[in-house]
């Protein structure tokens, strides 16, 4: 089997470019391709990646997932399960840890939290 080589072919239409011009096309098409990945990470989350989040804000799994679980319950999950142990620390005038393990013990507790968000449903 013979290899076409489109090589030359297509290097054709950058031959004029100068280097500037090469690098700017670069990051144009980079951006392109980045911009969607970025607008849909801001956008959008999932439970494995706010327990990723809780864990590394300290969180042992069992409480991360508790945490995560009553967010979904809520409708908190869109504002980030960390945005909101820190908010509701913010609130309560604790530790964030304190405030997440607060969180974990207290239901009623999640009533306050949809109320800094908005009355989120």
């Amino acid at each position: 089997m013979e290899r076409v080589d489109t090589y030359l072919e297509k290097k054709e239409k950058f031959k004029d470019l100068s280097d500037e011009q090469l690098k700017q096309r670069f990051w144009d098409l980079l951006d392109q391709i980045v911009t969607p990945m970025v607008d849909n990470a801001a956008t959008h989350t999932s439970p494995a990646v706010e327990r990723s989040v809780l864990l590394r804000m300290g969180f042992n799994s069992l409480d991360c997932k508790v945490i995560v679980d009553r967010c979904i319950e809520h409708g908190l999950m869109g504002k980030g399960a960390g945005h909101v142990v820190l908010k509701m620390a913010e609130k309560l005038g604790l530790d964030y840890k304190e405030a997440g393990q607060k969180l974990i013990d207290n239901e009623d507790l999640w009533e306050e939290a949809k109320a800094i968000f908005g009355g989120v449903k």
